[in-house]
């Protein structure tokens, strides 16, 4: 029985551990072959380690032992230069793009505010590259082979509960995630004529480790130096309507499935929230 999406490519930025692993995996296993981008290094004023080339080789082995192929490409979404790099890799070796998660992220420094205004614009600078501009760059160098594919294709960008529901402020993450719904509809018609749904994806606090670690932790609870799993679960819980303090980077990736495969052909242009009711709380 073919997969969900059977025969197709996934390019997907992040994919070193946490949700985009997650997402290349998921997708593997539903027949897709996989584009797995990541960074692999650590970024000032990022308060959580973030993947390593030992991540993204991980990536590597549970899509291949899925049977399905996979190219690996160290690539910075700040850098054009690399990103395009990594897109002409993977149309070189695995021919076409029918599916992009562009899912890269980062938090910028959480807890006691910075006092000096400069290092606090660098920061919030450095948050917005990233987490929209490095999506903008994303889908301005995947449109084209998705278009050259086509028709059809989906574009499926990752948010936050953060991009519905102001979490903070100042810091960059609450204002490029809301950019961010902005930037799927502007997409959705740009690329409708073509078949190609744009949709976003707004998770609550997932568990990986930019959501479970100390810092992000103290953010709910800054009364907690060192907090235990216990404490730490009841902090995160204090987002979501429903009773859990956080979701699985699975419960994440099944609807990324949905929105890749054809069971979602006419759905552009959506914000949808996968976050435990928090949108609504």
């Amino acid at each position: 029985m073919a997969g969900r999406v059977e025969g197709k490519v996934a390019f997907i930025t992040g994919a070193a551990r946490g949700q985009g692993r997650s997402h290349a995996v998921r997708l593997a296993a539903e027949g897709a072959d996989i584009v797995a981008v990541d960074i692999c290094a650590q970024i000032d004023g990022v308060p959580y380690p973030l993947a390593t080339e030992a991540d993204l080789a991980k990536t590597v082995r549970q899509v291949e032992e899925l049977g399905r192929r996979i190219v690996a490409v160290q690539a910075d979404v700040r850098d054009t230069a690399s990103l395009a790099a990594a897109v002409t890799e993977g149309l070189a070796e695995l021919g076409h793009i029918d599916i992009v998660c562009a899912n890269a992220g980062i938090t910028g420094p959480i807890g006691e505010p910075i006092s000096d205004v400069n290092e606090r614009v660098r920061l919030f600078e450095q948050v917005v590259d990233i987490n929209l501009t490095g999506v903008y760059r994303t889908i301005e160098l995947t449109k084209q082979p998705l278009i050259d594919n086509g028709p059809g294709g989906s574009v499926i960008i990752t948010s936050s509960l953060a991009g519905l529901r102001a979490l903070g402020a100042g810091g960059g993450y609450t204002e490029a995630k809301h950019g961010l719904v902005g930037m799927v509809r502007a997409y959705a018609h740009e690329l409708a004529p073509h078949h190609i749904r744009v949709n976003s994806i707004h998770p609550s606090n997932v568990r990986t480790p930019m959501i479970v670690n100390d810092a992000t932790v103290r953010a709910f609870r800054p009364d907690l130096k060192n907090p235990t799993l216990d404490e730490a679960a009841a902090a995160l819980q204090t987002l979501n309507l429903m009773p859990v303090p956080y979701l699985e980077p699975e419960d994440i990736s099944n609807a990324v499935l949905f929105l890749a495969s054809d069971e979602s052909r006419y759905i552009t242009g959506i914000a949808l929230p996968v976050d435990a009711g928090g949108a609504i709380k």
